[in-house]
């Protein structure tokens, strides 16, 4: 009679499954620093401005209300339930940018070629990001500043960015 056994970790890391899981823990810590890092950024200016949480309020009430309840954002009162709601979707959607960069740098690990499609997509992705904002969330951009948003996605990209690098030290571009 014989039992079988199961894989060990070694054996599991050799072929990529062990290493799943730290691949979207990775992802979903790096999410949750660019969503902090982005948060935190509208907070210092909303307060700079005198309307803390103004931004999150704005863009919760544009997304769960329509643009049309932002027909004056400047006298639309502060509802804690679009702050907190949109903070919700709006980490869930940096730990998923940051599950899906995470996964995207471990293929890169194993094929250095593919390191320079990766950054050329960021760069593509970021610029189309500003576009789609400018063309499709016109409403919101006249209650938010466009460079505004894109300093702190730039902010974000940063913080997520470094620490992906200091989790990846020895990961290099090969065009």
């Amino acid at each position: 009679m014989t039992a079988k056994s199961e894989p060990s970790a070694s054996v599991l890391s050799a072929n990529g499954t062990a290493e799943i899981p730290r691949v979207y823990q990775e992802g979903i810590v790096a999410g949750l620093l660019g969503a902090a890092t982005i948060a935190i950024w509208f907070l210092i200016l909303d307060a700079v401005n005198g309307r803390p949480l103004y931004t999150p309020n704005v863009l919760g009430t544009a997304l769960f209300r329509g643009t049309r309840a932002l027909a004056a954002p400047e006298r639309l009162p502060v509802s804690l339930d679009m702050v907190l709601m949109y903070t919700w979707v709006h980490g869930l959607a940096f730990c998923v940018i940051g599950g899906v960069v995470s996964r995207l740098l471990a293929v890169a690990e194993r094929n250095l070629n593919l390191g320079f499609g990766i950054l050329l997509l960021f760069v593509v992705m970021e610029f189309g990001f500003v576009f789609a904002a400018l063309i499709f969330a016109e409403p919101v951009l006249h209650a938010v500043a466009w460079p505004a948003i894109l300093i702190g996605n730039l902010l974000a990209a940063t913080a997520m960015g470094y620490y992906f690098w200091r989790r990846h030290p020895g990961l290099t571009i090969e065009p």
